[in-house]
């Protein structure tokens, strides 16, 4: 046994050397792989990126908070948070503990890429001296967070209701090994070290161990035995990595950069999207985010598991699943990585084949007559769909005396959103021209839009010169600010929607808010802003049955009943129709909202009376 401590190799570390060799061959092709999927102008702009020295910091910094400390899970959830950092840092912490001790005690084996990881079987210490109780109950320390974090991973299994999670990710075959052999390397890497902290020392983790088993432990042959189990546990782990969800591990080193280079997706399986699949950790939190899990069979269909059949190539599953989801963004923004869902749905729509008979002709001859004005009204399909969103617009434009003008007082042409959802780019380009030219023909400085979903297609889609885009929402916030449209408060309590495209698409979601509490009182909803609820009527759901919709609907109504409102108000007409169907309170549109207060029988009622309410 001594000389093995002084040659400082033993033939146990070959499953751990045999694991590291091939998970570091796999991540270095992996890395290869990638770059050379990238554009020369992303590479480009990645090289750049990585040789400034602000973002080289901002690399750093989103590698230690979203890797080792899981900074965005702790702020949704600290059972999670606590649970993955405890692994993740914990495990970083004895690693580079181990490094250090190398380096202190026996810097000549520091070139031995093993040693550290081993240490205490290669190395005695004297446990009186200062720095061999301090390393001794610092490794002690991080492996004990480390076991709780194991411990808390292993309760997820089975109660992940305790983790506010109703469901988690069915594992593969691959995912059980990874998962497994990760449970199991840190309570052997505690009993291999328990033996040698009766020949090297130890400290409040692996002295009681040996005193407990030290019967056991006092045979020199168990001692080169858990070390085995233990070499072995880390050697699995290793070679299962590259075909498990432990992939991520690597991957977000590579991604964040990526991400922070500003890099965009443009194909579903390569370069900066094949990073971001990789990345993805399987957690599941994606899973009960997820409006379409309102029933059970359409949980197959979320995000983590079209995330898998992306890894197999399964074109089939891929479209199936891509052409049923909302395209309502919670997935990704509950991503603990922010996946780009959205965008890798968008490449694989675009690359699919949908038997459509496309004729836009017409468009070449199509000149409406717009009269000159400020504001030009673009009511969109969904608002000509409900009259009474146009109505209103119309009535608070009057109200306020605003220079305005409709586009489309006919229904016009289409802003290009449903060709768009359905991957055909070249037909709704040719939408957004001719939609381009009539709307700088007119002379307007503002675009007025009342529909959600024709807003987000108008911020991200159009290139309009010299002309803001503004939703209603902010537009009449902003007259409301300037004392253009004035309004009286009454008593009635408003729960507001935060419709998909509007909020998490576009970012609206103080503008809305300030507005109603000029008319009213504002009831929080249950999850409301990013988190908000799809009320289950999207245009992004190709094939989503109207019977699998509903209780997406229901669900969503519940959501916005939690604090008892006399209305439900939301900014998208699209979900006023749905929501109308099945809401028992009833369902107004932003502008009826604020026409309310338009009404001369509106008392106004006194601010102590309100704030009462308030409270």
């Amino acid at each position: 046994m001594r000389e093995r401590f002084l040659i400082g190799f033993d033939p146990f570390v070959l499953p751990f050397l045999i694991g590291m060799a091939f998970v570091l061959t796999y991540c270095i092709v992996g890395l290869v792989r990638v770059i050379l999927q990238l554009s020369k102008a992303d590479r480009r702009k990645l090289a750049a990126s990585l040789f400034k020295p602000a973002n080289a910091w901002r690399n750093i910094r989103d590698m230690f908070c979203d890797c080792l400390f899981h900074v965005k899970l702790w702020k949704r959830n600290p059972k999670l948070g606590y649970m993955h950092s405890a692994i993740a840092f914990g495990w970083f912490m004895l690693i580079v503990l181990g490094h250090i001790e190398t380096f202190v005690f026996v810097p000549k084996k520091a070139g031995l890429f093993y040693y550290p990881i081993f240490f205490r079987y290669f190395m005695e210490m004297d446990n009186y001296s200062l720095r061999g109780s301090f390393f001794f109950f610092a490794m002690d320390f991080f492996l004990l967070i480390v076991l709780s974090g194991i411990l808390l991973a292993m309760y997820k299994r089975i109660r992940s209701r305790f983790f506010g999670m109703r469901r988690t990710t069915r594992l593969s075959i691959t995912d059980r090994v990874g998962l497994y052999s990760l449970w199991a390397i840190f309570p052997l890497r505690w009993i291999a070290e328990g033996f040698t902290a009766g020949i090297a020392g130890g400290s409040f983790m692996t002295i009681p161990i040996n005193m407990l088993l030290k019967n056991f432990m006092s045979n020199p042959e168990n001692i080169t035995v858990a070390w085995w189990l233990y070499s072995l546990a880390l050697g699995t782990f290793m070679i299962a990595l590259p075909f498990s969800r432990y992939v991520h591990i690597p991957a977000e080193i590579l991604l964040i950069p990526m991400k922070n280079a500003g890099l965009k997706v443009y194909h579903p399986r390569k370069g900066f999207a094949l990073a971001q699949i990789y990345t993805c950790p399987s957690c599941g939190v994606c899973i009960d985010a997820c409006p379409m899990s309102a029933s059970r069979q359409n949980l197959k269909d979320t995000t983590v598991y079209l995330v898998r059949q992306i890894k197999r190539n399964n074109a089939r599953r891929m479209n199936a699943m891509t052409d049923k989801c909302l395209m309502c963004g919670k997935c990704q923004e509950v991503c603990q990585i922010a996946l780009q869902s959205y965008d890798i749905r968008m490449k694989i729509r675009e690359r699919a084949t949908y038997n459509l008979e496309l004729d836009h002709g017409y468009l070449d001859s199509y000149e409406p007559s717009i009269a000159k004005s400020k504001v030009l009204y673009y009511a969109g399909c969904m608002s000509s769909l409900t009259p009474v969103t146009g109505r209103s617009v119309k009535k608070l434009l009057d109200t306020a005396r605003i220079n305005w003008t409709q586009m489309d007082p006919e229904g016009g042409v289409c802003c290009g959103r449903p060709l768009i959802l359905a991957g055909r780019r070249k037909e709704a380009d040719q939408m957004i021209a001719k939609n381009t030219e009539i709307i700088e023909s007119s002379g307007a400085s503002i675009l007025l839009v009342s529909c959600a979903i024709c807003y987000r297609v108008f911020k991200e889609e159009y290139a309009l010169k010299g002309i803001r885009v503004m939703h209603y929402t902010e537009y009449f916030n902003e007259l409301m600010e300037e004392g253009r449209l004035k309004l009286n408060r009454s008593g009635l309590r408003y729960a507001y929607h935060d419709p998909c495209d509007l909020g998490r698409g576009c970012g609206i979601y103080e503008e809305p808010r300030e507005a109603l509490s000029r008319v009213g009182i504002i009831a929080p909803a249950e999850k409301e802003r990013a988190l908000s609820v799809c009320c289950g009527g999207s245009v992004g759901s190709l094939t989503l049955s109207h019977e699998d919709r509903i209780p997406i609907t229901q669900a969503s109504v519940q959501n916005m009943l939690f604090s008892n409102p006399d209305r439900i108000v939301t900014a998208c007409p699209l979900c006023l129709k749905t929501f109308a169907r099945y809401s028992p309170v009833k369902v107004v549109d932003f502008a009826e909202a604020l026409c309310d207060g338009l009404e001369k029988k509106a008392e106004k009622v006194p601010e102590a009376v309100l704030e009462a309410v308030e409270l």
